[in-house]
């Protein structure tokens, strides 16, 4: 029997659906039900589902056992309600050569590192560093740090943050509810399983390797837990137009009839982070220019994607000015075809929102890109209104 069709507007709307962009965002104070709502269907990032918010509800939720921080997709904040889904990975031998490295040259230093956490309290890896010189480029970690992600990989430290985003390592008993850790262990299959199945309904529709990649799974141990999740009915398989690989629809998975968004996402949002879904689904070629050389990039540090209606159709290069009090628009690229006139409007007020919620005084677009002059018209025709 073939599978189902499902044309590829049909599944962009699936998808951002599932993301939480098929309603409006909520009016008035947004507050820890929002955030709960949020976290309950597809985890975070917040501004681009609820706008402006109290910039202290993730905080707030660490410090309430909400959430805590691991490795997920990337380095994510992850419901206190699956913690014990992600244990299992906690225990696996690390492949991470730096450690091994470290292992080698230093054997015991990591364990001295935990016992001065357990008898003196919690530590920034500046706390530790044995560093001398100036520090290098991205990922140049020193020993300490080094040795502090490795234990938080095993879950035996875990973290918090200051006010300056720096990781905060303590043991998991005094950053985890007691209750929480005292949980059973969930077997490893069954934990993949319940990963594939949250995945799929974080997704809405997905190949097999969106599926795997949104948890960081291997693909063969996966392969038999997907095919159970067909058999039993939790997801469908279907064939997306376009798509060369076969797809899986969740069986709760709703299909709105049109997306209205217009939102900024961040590099990480699971709308994009997966580079070839983002492609298949949207047709938008996205990579993070970040860890690349200044002089090797195309469209800037710190870029991030637009969303409008149901379509990923341009990034802007961003910039928090904090001592000019303005946040900066360094770049404003849009795809081609993309309406720059109706695009800008609907841009320039979600700017200014996010320039009143960082605290800045206003948002001054900068002439680079095709749609730069067009957005900065339509920035200074809000900010005047």
């Amino acid at each position: 029997m073939a599978a189902e069709k499902v044309s590829l507007a049909t599944a962009r709307r699936i998808s951002l659906g599932a993301q939480g962009f098929a309603e409006p965002r909520p009016n008035g104070r947004i507050d820890r039900r929002h955030f709960r709502r949020m976290l309950d269907r597809m985890g975070l990032p917040l501004f681009a589902r609820l706008g402006p918010h109290p910039r202290s509800l993730i905080p707030d939720a660490v410090k309430n056992g909400e959430v805590f921080e691991y490795w997920v997709h990337e380095a994510s904040y992850v419901d206190m309600a699956h913690h014990q889904l992600h244990r299992w990975k906690m225990t696996l031998e690390h492949k991470w050569g730096r450690y091994w490295t470290l292992s080698e040259r230093r054997p015991g230093y990591v364990e001295e590192v935990y016992r001065r956490i357990a008898d003196d309290g919690p530590v920034v890896s500046g706390d530790l560093s044995e560093r001398v010189g100036k520090k290098g480029q991205w990922w140049d970690w020193d020993d300490a740090k080094v040795a502090l992600e490795h234990l938080f990989w095993e879950g035996r430290v875990s973290v918090t943050r200051r006010s300056d985003f720096a990781r905060v390592y303590d043991l998991a008993e005094r950053v985890i509810p007691a209750e929480v850790l005292a949980r059973p262990d969930v077997p490893q299959r069954d934990a993949r399983k319940q990963l594939l199945e949250l995945a799929a309904r974080h997704h809405g529709i997905a190949t097999f390797a969106d599926l795997t990649d949104y948890h960081r799974q291997g693909t063969q141990a996966c392969k038999p837990l997907v095919a159970e999740l067909v058999e039993d009915g939790t997801l469908r398989e279907v064939q997306v137009e376009g798509w060369t690989k076969p797809a899986y629809l969740h069986r709760e998975a709703r299909i709105p009839r049109r997306i209205n968004a217009c939102a900024l996402l961040s590099p990480f949002d699971p709308v994009v982070w997966n580079r070839d879904r983002a492609e298949r689904m949207f047709g938008f070629r996205y990579r993070i220019e970040i860890y690349t050389p200044q002089p090797k990039r195309i469209y800037g540090y710190y870029v991030l994607p637009i969303l409008w209606g149901d379509g990923v159709v341009g990034r802007l290069d961003m910039k928090s000015d904090r001592q000019g009090g303005a946040l900066l628009v360094q770049g404003s690229f849009a795809e081609p075809g993309v309406p720059a006139g109706e695009l800008a409007e609907d841009l320039a007020p979600e700017l200014l929102a996010m320039a009143q919620w960082l605290g800045l005084d206003r948002v001054e677009v900068l002439p680079r890109g095709d749609l730069a002059s067009t957005l900065r018209d339509a920035v200074g025709h809000y900010a005047r209104h």
